[in-house]
Order: C-alpha cells, then structure tokens, then sequence
C-alpha cells in the first residue's frame, strides 16, 4: 500500500521551527555529543513495531553518522553543521511527537529525516560516490609509496567532490 502525504508550506514551516528548537536546545553541545545523542536514539528506539518507511529513515540517519565519522571523507562545514543539525532533531526523545507513543511516535522523526535528506542529497550522494571510489582502489600494499600513492588519490576525489558540493550550494 502506498500512502502519500502533501506537505503545506504551513506544514513545512512547523517542521522547520522544530528543527530550530532542536537546534537551540543543543546549541552549545559539542559535536561529539550530538553524534553520540543519535546513537544512543537509534541503539534504544525500540523499532520491533516500527513501520518500514521508518525503518529505511533510521538507516538513513545511521550513513549520516558513519558520514561525519569517516576522517578519509573529512566533511567540511556548512555541510557538516547541517548533517548535526539533522541529528539533533532525531536525537530529541520529546520532539513534536514524543518517540515512546506506540505506531506515530517515529513518525514525525521520519517525515523530518524525509525533508533532511532530500536537503542534504548533495552531499549524500558525493559521499556514496567517494566511498564507490574508495572500494574501487586497489588495496594500498604494505610499502611507503603504495600507501602515499592511495591517500594522493583519496585526496584529490575528496578535493574534487567537496568543491563540487560548494559550487552546487552556491547555485541552490
């Protein structure tokens, strides 16, 4: 079955101000902490009943994380402070619908992950291309050269992608 929602610009503006009450309530939390708040939220959601569409979001929210946490990726900011600020939505328990309410309680956490996603799919998709291009080079072998040949090359895609994901911000 398939179930589609029309989102109002009223209904995305509630959505945005939550966003920004998130924002402020982990405003002055470390970026550590906001990391380790999502995975403290994904290890103890209880997601059993939890729909698929949710489901898929969670796992979502979890590339988002191995994103920031990725140092060969090295995400710069404004991209990275707008990959946490998607976090710390997800990581409040009390956001507009509380988590523990049975069937609903994600959902509000999913339509907000929706809406994240689809502004973050830039970077998404220059972090799938760069780890594509991370799985396609050869192991680096145990010598010096090797391994400095590989992180060379590492660089100049990450260099290139990341310049990609600047210009692409400034034309949005």
């Amino acid at each position: 079955m398939r179930i589609t929602l029309d989102l109002e610009p009223d209904d995305v503006d509630r959505f945005q101000a939550a966003l920004a009450r998130a924002r402020h309530t982990m405003r002055g939390a470390d970026e550590v902490d906001v990391i380790d708040a999502a995975k403290y939220a994904l290890d103890h959601l209880d997601t059993s009943g939890a729909p698929a569409y949710v489901r898929k979001r969670l796992v979502e929210v979890q590339r988002l994380i191995m994103m920031l946490e990725d140092e060969v990726w090295a995400l710069t900011d404004p991209e990275r402070a707008d990959v946490i600020q998607s976090l710390a939505y997800f990581s409040d328990p009390d956001d507009l619908i509380p988590d523990h309410i049975a069937v609903i309680g994600l959902l509000d956490d999913a339509i907000m992950i929706e809406l994240l996603l689809r502004r973050l799919r830039r970077v998404r998709k220059a972090y799938a291309e760069f780890c594509a291009f991370r799985s396609s080079l050869p192991a680096a072998a145990d010598d010096g050269e090797s391994r400095q040949r590989r992180a060379r090359e590492l660089a100049d895609r990450r260099a290139a992608l990341h310049l990609r994901m600047r210009r692409r911000r400034r034309g949005a």
